[in-house]
């Protein structure tokens, strides 16, 4: 008896300690996360502000001139932010349909032999360096958005060919671009979705496409809405494969104009920047930074809104 409560109160030190372990383990991992995003906003902060003061904040939010090296330089990113914006909006727009309705596919309709061919090129997709986006944007749809451009503006006599590398080519890039991270969550949300959801509705008398438009997508719409928005994340933050195939000009965010996006104008000058120039192209960083804060703040009221209305 001795020696079996010995050995009960010596497994019960040890779980004590294995417990008392993983949660400190835990801990600091947690802290871990909330100090190196702590360090990132600081660092933005720091680092983004002071141009504000220096140059205003009217004249970079609000201006249109981008002129950094001119004798009396301009640094107004707002043809930059409308470019991200317009860009990045349209590209989730035809994006998230496709790679939701393939979720869907994957989750709910394809048979096995289907899902294990596509599941591994959706894969693939998420694998596939940025860089090389913006290779095959070059190699194939700069050449036919140069053959449509020719088309539309054949009898124009202002406009200024851009061979193919514009606002269109880059949306498309960043739409295909999108397609692994969303597919991949939404199909993870929608197979999550308990069975007898599905069960319940057939039994009702609902088909299969009412039951996966109705209940299943309904259901599932939290972590939808996760993937969108990982998704818009990765479109706002891309910058080389866009730098290949946007034309990098800042002009206004029309289909057929070379543009810049507030990524590429980093990328494309932060080697050579230096004084007010350089602290205005950190400045760009914070304004990256705060529509990443502002979309994950709008996610975070949609879903306790539906979590309220469920």
């Amino acid at each position: 008896m001795k020696e079996k409560t010995i050995s009960i109160m010596g497994s019960r030190k040890t779980k004590s300690v294995v417990e008392t372990s993983a949660q400190v383990i835990f801990t600091v991992c947690a802290l871990a996360a909330l100090i190196a995003v702590a360090a990132i906003t600081l660092y933005m902060v720091i680092s983004g502000a002071p141009a504000l003061t220096e140059v205003g904040i009217k004249e970079i939010l609000f201006s249109t001139v981008w002129a950094p090296s001119a004798a009396d330089p301009q640094y107004g990113i707002l043809l930059m932010i409308l470019t991200s914006i317009v860009g990045t909006f349209l590209a989730i727009c035809i994006g998230v349909p496709i790679a939701v309705l393939t979720a869907v596919f994957l989750s709910e309709i394809g048979n096995k032999r289907i899902t294990k061919i596509v599941k591994p090129a959706v894969e693939l997709l998420a694998g596939i360096p940025s860089v090389v986006y913006g290779l095959l944007g070059i190699l194939l749809i700069c050449p036919m958005m140069y053959k449509l451009e020719q088309f539309v503006f054949a009898d124009s006599q202002t406009h200024q060919f851009t061979g193919g590398a514009n606002l269109f080519s880059a949306i498309l890039v960043l739409a295909i671009m999108i397609l692994p991270t969303v597919i991949n969550i939404s199909e993870t949300a929608l197979r999550a979705v308990p069975q007898h959801y599905r069960a319940s509705s057939l039994a009702l008398g609902a088909t299969k496409i009412q039951t996966i438009f109705k209940v299943v997508l309904p259901a599932a719409k939290s972590g939808i809405l996760t993937a969108i928005v990982l998704g818009t994340g990765r479109a706002i933050g891309e910058a080389m494969a866009i730098l290949l195939v946007a034309g990098n000009a800042v002009n206004a965010p029309q289909f057929f104009n070379s543009v810049r996006f507030l990524t590429t104008g980093i990328v494309s000058e932060m080697s050579y920047a230096s004084g007010i120039h350089r602290e205005v192209l950190f400045t760009i960083g914070l304004v990256l930074f705060l529509f990443i804060m502002v979309i994950n703040i709008i996610l975070n009221i949609i879903l306790k809104k539906g979590a309220q209305q469920s």
